[in-house]
């Protein structure tokens, strides 16, 4: 199975979208968006700009 982008819609919140590792495990969620439409531009937007480098703030030197 691919990883996947899975939308998902709570009523009075209204849509979000999460991304689904192959594993099945969640490791993304976005924000609420208002309407279907904006969440799909989320989407498309994380599928753009997914190769952005890392930028760690978090002030640990150590490697993994």
């Amino acid at each position: 199975m691919a990883a996947r982008f899975e939308v998902r819609n709570q009523p009075g919140k209204g849509c979000h979208f999460v991304l689904i590792a192959t594993n099945g495990q969640v490791v993304a969620t976005s924000e609420h968006y208002e309407s279907h439409r904006a969440c799909l531009d989320g989407i498309d937007s994380v599928k753009r700009n997914a190769n952005a480098p890392v930028q760690d703030s978090s002030g640990s030197n150590q490697s993994p």
